[in-house]
């Protein structure tokens, strides 16, 4: 009986060579599946169709030896390859398999991707959409145009979140320098000062002919730059209180605060940074709409956007806002928006993703003031405001803080107007003023 490897047919990451005679062949299709889905394996000893025919016995450990030194010849940018045996009852087979995301790879200066189990010369315009779909091309060596930059802004958050830096490596470890040692342009977009602005820009309507307000948030560290827009919107998500009598009560937000949450920051993590166009907010009487710069990229479809598949564009930021606690590596955040306002909230083209988070009612568009309050009384505010309904000692739970003290917060609060009281202690609940 006929033997044949598990995978027996070749597809977009397996190939088959009958011999090492097809050894430069086999090279160029392991290249064109990194270009095409970041990793590739190749049989050497195996048809076509994935019958073993195994190698003859001259082959050993200085046969595979010298296969990774031609790898090492033509390959570029460099692949560090596994290269190892197979065996199947006396017939020895090699594998050649390796993952990588540098793209674009190319074997002996021929740039191919997999296109089924083929391997199709690029273009000159796919060849560029790969090289901007390489993670490591837009932020981690692409060099900063200033060199004075400070990053107390950043090593804060750190000390916040209880973890310790080491000033004398923060830099190198935090991936803010190139391979030259020179400042990136993740350094750039993360530092204390730099000419990044995000905008959160109010229309009257549901066009872009009335604008109402615009408001910037940048200038300095990205991470902070984020969580202002955030918290801008996020005052902004009024819940309507429907009132059956004293016995039932019917609480709707404007909009699902988390599904935003998972938006912008999907589009803050995944945005094209490199052509310096930052993500933007933009509400409507209708709709909120996050757009960020990009696409999907080449070798990711929408078919595994939508899944949740993790296909991260800027893998240092990720890591850093990972290590704050900002993001998770479960990709739960499509698939989350999908549950709540389906696949139609995504409008993707080559340039550009947009979210669309429509509105339960029509809103009142008034905000809720937060200036001159302390750290304390914003965050009883704030969680008031989200969930009018709330008991004092779930406010207190929410912000870490003793029940004495929540309440004597929510008395200053009522004092200076912020808030007042619909209703008893049981069925009741909160109105939080805007100005």
């Amino acid at each position: 009986m006929n033997m044949r490897v598990e995978n027996s047919f070749e597809t977009e990451t397996i190939e088959f060579k009958s011999t090492l005679n097809e050894l430069d062949k086999g090279i160029v299709s392991l290249t064109a599946m990194l270009n095409k889905s970041g990793k590739g394996k190749v049989y050497f000893g195996v048809s076509d169709s994935g019958e073993v025919i195994g190698l003859d016995g001259t082959v050993g450990q200085e046969t595979l030896k010298k296969l990774n030194t031609r790898i090492y010849e033509t390959v570029r940018p460099k692949i560090i390859p596994k290269i190892y045996f197979e065996y199947y009852e006396d017939k020895a087979v090699i594998v050649i398999e390796a993952e990588g995301n540098n793209k674009p790879y190319s074997a002996n200066g021929e740039y191919r991707i997999r296109a089924g189990s083929e391997n199709e010369k690029i273009m000159p315009d796919l060849l560029g959409k790969l090289f901007f779909s390489n993670s490591q091309a837009l932020l981690d060596n692409i060099e900063s145009f200033s060199q004075d930059l400070t990053f107390t802004e950043l090593k804060q958050l750190y000390l916040i979140k209880g973890l310790t830096i080491d000033e004398s490596t923060f830099a190198k470890n935090m991936g803010l320098l190139t391979k030259n040692g020179r400042y990136n342009y993740l350094a750039e977009i993360l530092s204390d000062s730099n000419n990044c602005s995000i905008k959160v820009v109010r229309f009257k309507g549901t066009d872009k002919q009335e604008m109402i307000s615009r408001n910037e948030y940048g200038y300095h560290c990205l991470l902070l730059s984020m969580k202002q827009a955030f918290d801008y919107v996020a005052a902004l998500n009024e819940v309507r209180v429907d009132l059956n009598g004293d016995i039932q009560r019917k609480e709707t937000p404007l909009f699902d605060l988390d599904c935003f949450d998972e938006a912008w920051t999907n589009a803050c993590l995944h945005n094209r940074w490199v052509k310096n166009i930052p993500p933007a907010v933009y509400i409507f009487a209708d709709r909120i709409e996050i757009v960020s710069t990009g696409g999907l990229p080449y070798d990711f479809s929408k078919e595994e956007f939508f899944a949740g598949v993790s296909h991260p564009v800027n893998l240092s930021l990720q890591k850093i806002m990972g290590q704050l606690g900002m993001v998770e590596q479960t990709g739960h955040g499509v698939p989350k928006i999908i549950s709540v306002y389906g696949t139609r909230a995504f409008d993707i083209s080559e340039n550009h993703i947009t979210v669309t988070i429509p509105f339960a009612f029509e809103p009142s568009m008034n905000q809720t003031s937060y200036d001159g309050l302390s750290r304390s009384h914003a965050a009883v505010l704030r969680t008031i405001r989200n969930n009018p309904t709330i008991k004092l000692d779930e406010i207190a739970r929410a912000c870490e803080l003793g029940t004495t003290r929540v309440s004597q917060i929510i008395s200053d609060l009522k004092a200076w107007g912020k808030i007042e009281r619909t209703g008893g202690k049981r069925n009741g609940y909160w109105n939080v003023k805007a100005e």
